[in-house]
């Protein structure tokens, strides 16, 4: 098969130290990978902390920004936490990517590294299934001024400190008073987040193809404070009214401190990271596959 993707970077744990060494499975794995890739008939670029982290040598190297610019697909190597990073980053650039698993739980990295050449061949050929997940947009509000703001994939979530009570929360949904909420925090999230922190916390699952989000209290004082389902055109306004050493975070992998009085705000953001799967690839499949549900039947 001759691949319709010219130019395919392969992208893997890029967030790592450059002075821890990299574990020699995933030197030897990002290597295979590469070079399966090359066979394939396309032009393999090494994401620049990739290559430093494996010391991975043979490539042409490039920083995520210019693998943006520059390649028509990216493989990313590791787990979930790996594909949301390096999604918000190239979502802006609308370069599609495929996971392949090196983490554990693995929604949205869904290609076993075992066997990945079977599944691989073929998507490179352009036999795969497309998945486009939008993003959301926080930024907190300090009076007038925007002082932090960030893209996430999977949730925006403002929490407690972690030596701090319950903190006060006054939620506003399109410049409409939802209700003040004491609680450990709460969860914005988007269907590819809700089987992230929002469903540890009580939250449902929203199918990928649904436009929406969930709102989900985390630990809430008042019981009947329930996780509801919002169109994700909402914008959604989360003001800290009180509590000491809280703070926003955004997929979990950046974060600000608020003071009292910060708002956060939500809103979708215009960009989106595609995803593409295996022919024949079933959210349903994923669902089953992660949770471990019953798989019996008539």
């Amino acid at each position: 098969m001759s691949s319709i993707f010219r130019r395919v970077a392969v992208i893997g744990k890029y967030q790592a130290s450059r002075t821890r060494a990299a574990p020699a499975n995933l030197c030897q794995s990002i290597r295979a990978i590469a070079d399966f890739v090359q066979a394939q008939g396309c032009e393999v670029t090494v994401e620049d902390e990739t290559a430093a982290h494996t010391h991975l040598r043979g490539y042409a190297t490039r920083d995520l920004d210019a693998i943006g610019r520059h390649c028509d697909l990216g493989l990313v190597m590791g787990g979930d936490g790996t594909m949301l990073g390096v999604g918000r980053r190239l979502a802006s650039h609308g370069t599609p990517l495929v996971g392949i698993n090196m983490g554990r739980l693995g929604f949205i990295t869904d290609i076993p590294l075992e066997g990945y050449e079977a599944a691989l061949a073929p998507m490179l050929a352009g036999e795969y299934e497309e998945d486009v997940r939008p993003l959301m947009h926080g930024r907190v509000l300090r009076g007038r001024d925007c002082v932090y703001e960030a893209l996430a994939l999977n949730d925006v979530v403002v929490n407690r400190g972690s030596t701090s009570g319950m903190v006060e929360l006054r939620v506003e949904v399109d410049g409409s008073f939802v209700a003040n909420q004491r609680a450990d925090g709460l969860i914005v999230a988007s269907p590819t987040g809700s089987t992230a922190y929002a469903l540890s916390a009580g939250g449902p699952m929203l199918h990928p193809s649904i436009p929406g989000w969930v709102l989900v209290p985390i630990a809430p004082h008042t019981l009947t404070n329930r996780p509801i389902v919002l169109p994700d055109a909402s914008e959604v306004v989360i003001e800290l009214v009180n509590g000491r050493d809280a703070s926003a975070n955004f997929d979990m992998q950046s974060l600000a401190t608020l003071k009292l009085g910060d708002r956060v705000v939500v809103h979708r953001s215009p960009y989106s990271a595609c995803f593409l799967h295996p022919v024949g690839w079933s959210y349903f499949a994923t669902l089953r596959n992660k949770l471990s549900w019953n798989e019996g039947g008539a």
